[in-house]
């Protein structure tokens, strides 16, 4: 499998792009910072220098070519004000759409965020709210492009705790944390299974094995943790 991420240098993007290349995947990264190839090349990723808030997607679509998935997992990051949450965290998304649309790629993971359904609490921080904002306008815009097959994976509070390897993945679960390494092992799965394309996916920490976790998913089930013993 071929497959694309935007925002290559990202913490969840690097750790998939590692996980991806360890199974013998090819992964190119998309990156802004020419300074970041060699942290993509030690991952076993090609890097490639672009910068969404400026490419146009005929351009992008150059870098698509061949590739049988395209990931965004890109974002202003922290420290950057209201107007780089929408050119970037939503921009960014539906302009990678276009791109996969131009270079014939259908299957699109879209890491997003919880809470984005709903409007920002009266008091929230206006950058965050700009975030969340910014984060469902590009959820509904994917999902409304028939040409795409689309998941959406919305984690919870990230963390740079070492993954446990179990989940709760579903339409909803409610408020949780997750470490990136989860995030990252759940995406690679879900590359994995095209049945979980149309779907919209919260994502915690929870009881439930990851490859079962995204079976049940796709098959649109409620998984039961495994036990231990009777």
């Amino acid at each position: 499998m071929r497959v694309v991420i935007a925002g290559g240098h990202g913490k969840i993007a690097l750790r998939l792009a590692r996980h991806l290349a360890g199974r013998s995947d090819a992964v190119v990264g998309l990156i802004r910072n020419p300074d970041h190839a060699a942290d993509l090349r030690g991952v076993g990723a090609e890097p490639a220098v672009v910068d969404l808030e400026r490419v146009t997607a005929e351009a992008l679509a150059g870098h698509l070519e061949h590739a049988d998935a395209v990931v965004f997992a890109a974002g202003a990051g922290p420290g950057s004000g209201a107007e780089r949450k929408t050119t970037m965290d939503r921009d960014g998304a539906i302009l990678l759409a276009d791109a996969a649309r131009l270079a014939g790629v259908q299957r699109y993971l879209l890491v997003s965020a919880m809470g984005v359904d709903s409007p920002p609490r009266p008091g929230t921080d206006p950058v965050f709210a700009a975030y969340l904002r910014a984060k469902g306008e590009a959820d509904d815009e994917l999902r409304r492009r028939p040409d795409l097959a689309l998941t959406v994976l919305r984690p919870g509070r990230l963390t740079d705790e070492p993954g446990t390897g179990r989940v709760e993945l579903a339409r909803h679960t409610g408020p949780g944390e997750v470490p990136r390494d989860d995030v990252a092992w759940v995406l690679a799965a879900l590359l994995d299974e095209p049945d979980t394309a149309g779907r919209t996916l919260d994502l915690r920490t929870g009881a439930v094995p990851i490859a079962q976790a995204v079976a049940a998913a796709a098959q649109g089930v409620e998984p039961v943790p495994e036990t231990n013993g009777p």
